[in-house]
C-alpha cells in the first residue's frame, strides 16, 4: 500500500481526544453524514436487539438509533476516552433505577481488536471511522466477527476525492499535507475478503463552504481531522508555502465563501451463514425431505 495511506494511530487517538475534552463544536459533515446513514435505514428490514456504535466519539449518533430502534441496547465504542466521557452524560441513581429504555454501554477499544463476544450484536454502526485506519480490512473482520448471522453492518467512510481543492492549492506538497483516502472499490474489495455478502454502496459529494481559509484550517484542527499521515512534515511550514496556500484557496474564492468537497462513501452489508468451520473445513447443510402423506 502506498505510504501516503499509512496514518499515525497515536496521533489520531490525540487529536480526538482533545477535540472531545475541549468540547469542540459538533462536526457538520458527521452529523449530515449520520442523517444519510439513519434514511438508509428507512429500506432495511431489521430489528436489531443490541447495537455497536463502531468510532462513535462523543455519541452524538446514539439519540437518532435510539428513535429508531428504542428497545435495542446500544454499546458506544471509541478509542479515545475524553470521547467516550462525553458520550456517556451522568445518570442519578433512581434514573438508572427506574428507566426503562435499555441501559447503554461503553467500550474504550481498537476497532481492529474489540473486547465483545462473537455474534453478539445484530448492527454495528460507523459514522466516518475507516477512513481514518490505514487498512480498513481488520477493522472489517471485527465487525463481521461480533456481527450475529443475520446482523448488519452500515458505515460510511471518505473517498479520494475528499479535501481535492486543499490537496490542489498545496500543489507539488499535497502528498505529505493532506493524507490520501482509500478507494470505494478497494473497500468492497475488504468487505467481501472480511466474509460480508450482498455488499451495496454508493458515492456522493458534499460541499462545506467556509467563509475564509482560517476558518478551514481551524475546522480541520478542532475536530481533529488535518493530516496525520506518517510521511507528514514534522517542522512548520514556512511563511511562503502558506501565503502561496492562501492565494490560491482565494482564487476559488464564490460568492458565498470558500467551497471543499468531501467524497462520501456509504454502504452496507450483511453477515451471512458462515461457510466455514473455525477450523477452516467447509459446512454442508442437509435439508431432509419432506414425508409424503
Amino acid at each position: 500500500m502506498d505510504s501516503e495511506f499509512w496514518l499515525d494511530p497515536q496521533l489520531v487517538r490525540r487529536r480526538f481526544s482533545r477535540a472531545a475534552s475541549r468540547n469542540a463544536p459538533a462536526d457538520p459533515l458527521t452529523r449530515e453524514v449520520a442523517r444519510r446513514m439513519d434514511e438508509r435505514l428507512d429500506y432495511i428490514r431489521i430489528e436489531p436487539s443490541r447495537i455497536l456504535d463502531l468510532g462513535c466519539g462523543t455519541g452524538l449518533d446514539q439519540e437518532a438509533l435510539a428513535r429508531r430502534y428504542p428497545t435495542a441496547q446500544r454499546i458506544l465504542a471509541d478509542f479515545a476516552w475524553p470521547a467516550l466521557v462525553r458520550a456517556q452524560p451522568p445518570r442519578s441513581v433512581l434514573r438508572n433505577l427506574f428507566s426503562r429504555s435499555p441501559r447503554q454501554a461503553a467500550v474504550c477499544a481498537d476497532a481492529r481488536a474489540l473486547p465483545l463476544a462473537t455474534g453478539c450484536v445484530s448492527l454495528v454502526w460507523s459514522n466516518l471511522m475507516l477512513n481514518w485506519l490505514s487498512d480498513p480490512m481488520p477493522a472489517l473482520a471485527e465487525a463481521h466477527r461480533v456481527l450475529e448471522t443475520g446482523g448488519l453492518l452500515m458505515f460510511s467512510t471518505l473517498g479520494p476525492d475528499t479535501l481535492q481543492q486543499l490537496r490542489a492549492a498545496f500543489g507539488d506538497g499535497a502528498g505529505k499535507r493532506v493524507h490520501r483516502f482509500i478507494d470505494m472499490h478497494d473497500i468492497g474489495d475488504a468487505l467481501v475478503r472480511a466474509g460480508f455478502s450482498d455488499p451495496v454502496m454508493d458515492m456522493d459529494m458534499l460541499t462545506i463552504t467556509y467563509p475564509d481559509v482560517d476558518a478551514l484550517l481551524e475546522d480541520l484542527r478542532l475536530t481533529g481531522t488535518n493530516n496525520a499521515s506518517r510521511s507528514r512534515p514534522r517542522g512548520l511550514s514556512g511563511r511562503k508555502e502558506w501565503a502561496a496556500l492562501r492565494e490560491r484557496l482565494e482564487a476559488i474564492r464564490q460568492a458565498e465563501g470558500i467551497a471543499i468537497s468531501f467524497e462520501i462513501v456509504q454502504g452496507h452489508a450483511w453477515r451471512a451463514e458462515p461457510k466455514k468451520a473455525a477450523d477452516g473445513r467447509d459446512i454442508i447443510r442437509f435439508t431432509p425431505r419432506s414425508t409424503p402423506r
